[in-house]
């Protein structure tokens, strides 16, 4: 049985009463159990409410120790990276999609800028999924998603998904209650292709509060280089907190599965989302035993001609 999201069974004693030093903060990973193992959602029912979002599950670190461990990893997370976008310009048929979800001010944004910004963006594409437009509209609602999937070799990140189509069309009624349950199914035979055609999925639930969520909306109105991302229709939608948890709640149960599960990450504290996020990232790349690519050529020939050139 998976450890249960916020449990303190397993983590990783960074500082014993002394002062952390560097080489403890390069051993903040678990060695124990992974952070994708710890972090993965068990099937069966799932109550949002029993998660701590405030909980560092496999790291018992200060925030100094996870932005420096954060910051040790991501050579290795560009390293792979790079591997696997050596191994798409070169045939490869692999790739992989991040997709992050969460309530407002989760910090999606914040992810792609800590996480994934860590690697060359060449192999990297990104979409954030506004509400759709009329275009969208008159097609099926994964139209949009597959036309934004990530080529061979490259990291895909979408910032919000096809789940706005199961939670928030279901929380705002914009769809007929049979409409959004159908979509359950549509969206695991889906992944499941994906899957099977060479994209690892990670699905990763950004888990807040909604004591914190307050928090950083009025800490946003406190600075003036702030304001510009604060949106009234901000505070309309915590009236609907409970109906959204709840809707996030099923779409997690019912479409977390073998081939693309979910992860929920506390997200209370931002140094720990990053460092949880950029480890499952790594620990799924390295589960793909990516290889730098054979040359097509003779490299000592190569050589001797790039020497016998003016």
């Amino acid at each position: 049985m998976r450890p249960q999201v916020g449990s303190a069974t397993i983590t990783v004693m960074v500082n014993k009463g002394k002062k952390t030093s560097r080489k403890a903060t390069r051993d903040a990973r678990p060695d124990v159990s992974r952070v994708t193992d710890l972090l993965r959602l068990p099937a069966g029912p799932v109550d949002l409410a029993a998660v701590d979002t405030a909980a560092t599950p496999a790291f018992d670190g200060s925030k100094a120790d996870g932005e420096a461990a954060l910051t040790l990893l991501g050579p290795r997370l560009a390293d792979l990276q790079e591997r696997l976008y050596a191994e798409g310009r070169t045939g490869g048929t692999r790739s992989v999609l991040l997709v992050l979800q969460g309530m407002d001010t989760s910090g999606k944004g914040g992810t792609v800028r800590h996480v994934v910004g860590e690697v060359d963006p060449q192999g990297l594409s990104i979409t954030t999924f506004k509400a759709p437009t009329r275009e969208e509209l008159s097609h099926d609602f994964l139209w949009r998603i597959k036309a934004r999937l990530p080529a061979p070799g490259q990291i895909g990140v979408f910032d919000r998904s096809h789940y706005e189509d199961v939670v928030v069309a279901r929380v705002l009624d914009l769809v007929e209650p049979r409409t959004w349950r159908r979509r359950y199914g549509t969206i695991n035979r889906f992944e499941e292709r994906l899957v099977a055609d060479g994209t690892r999925m990670i699905k990763c639930f950004l888990h807040i509060s909604k004591e914190e969520s307050k928090d950083r909306l009025l800490r946003r109105l406190d600075k003036p280089d702030k304001l510009w991302k604060f949106k009234p229709g901000d505070i309309d939608s915590r009236a609907d907190w409970g109906p959204l948890m709840q809707a996030f709640g099923d779409a997690l149960e019912r479409c977390n599965t073998e081939a693309a599960p979910w992860y929920v990450v506390p997200a209370d504290r931002k140094w720990y989302r990053n460092w949880a996020i950029m480890n499952i990232l790594v620990e799924q790349l390295e589960e793909m035993s990516l290889v730098w690519p054979a040359p097509d050529y003779d490299v000592e020939e190569q050589r001797q001609r790039l020497l016998a050139s003016d």
